[in-house]
């Protein structure tokens, strides 16, 4: 499948409002598929997350509840704490850092390859 078409099915996939709130997604590039994270409270929507994977069919899905990042106030908590304890930076100044030039998001999304391979350079 080409690139473009499977982050179509992933979009569509965490767009899918009977699932569990999606509070982060990205596409991987150079790999087919991409990571999500949703705040999935209760069993129920827990187990909606792994009977809803038809969008994905023939995807690798796997499903992993975290200890820390359990609601989006905690997942911000935990960027906060290991930005601090780990490096010793300021989350609320990170947070307001300008991206960095690298690539063009859109088109690394739908060719799956790395625009600005700084590594190449």
């Amino acid at each position: 499948m080409a690139p473009a078409e499977a982050n179509h099915q992933f979009n569509a996939y965490i767009a899918d409002r009977s699932l569990p709130l999606v509070v982060f997604h990205d596409h991987f590039i150079g790999r087919r598929g991409g990571v999500a994270m949703f705040f999935a409270e209760t069993e129920a929507e827990r187990d909606a997350l792994w009977h809803s994977t038809d969008i994905l069919e023939g995807w690798r899905v796997d499903i992993h509840p975290l200890i820390f990042s359990h609601s989006p106030a905690a997942l911000d908590e935990q960027i906060a704490f290991t930005l601090y304890q780990y490096r010793g930076q300021d989350w609320e100044v990170v947070r307001r850092q300008p991206r960095l030039p690298h690539g063009t998001p859109v088109n690394e999304a739908e060719e799956g390859e790395e625009a600005d391979d700084p590594s190449s350079a």
